[in-house]
């Protein structure tokens, strides 16, 4: 693998939102998004369906997966080049303050505001996509 690839759920408008920010950011063309629902690619990347439901995945050139707010901080990290974004993830006040903002973005993302989701943009590439 090459880049680093986020799963996204392609079928939420605020996470398609979130992945294109990312994909802005990423002037180096160091990320590749890929929502969960195109065919095969949890399976691709070593996870299932219902693990990517759960949370965003970050999967990283050497085969690190990051999920949840992990994920998110490590794609905005490689993003921006800016390593330092990931490291914080590691101190633990950090991390459970990610871990839960993280939590609650997931629990309310149908009601924070997003764009046309990405399976509806393109729904020859999210086959069976709808949740």
């Amino acid at each position: 693998m090459e880049k680093t690839v986020l799963l996204f759920d392609g079928n939420c408008g605020f996470c398609t939102r979130a992945a294109q920010w990312v994909k802005r950011w990423d002037r180096k063309d160091r990320i590749r998004v890929v929502p969960f629902q195109q065919p095969g690619a949890p399976e691709r990347y070593g996870l299932t369906r219902e693990a990517c439901e759960q949370a965003a995945w970050v999967i990283t050139p050497d085969g690190e997966r990051h999920r949840g707010a992990a994920a998110i901080l490590t794609a905005l990290s490689e993003a921006l080049g800016c390593p330092w974004i990931r490291t914080l993830y590691r101190v633990p006040p950090f991390r459970w303050i990610a871990d839960a903002g993280y939590a609650w973005v997931a629990a309310h993302r149908g009601l924070l505001p997003g764009t046309r989701p990405y399976c509806e943009e393109h729904p020859e590439e999210c086959a069976g996509g709808s949740l």
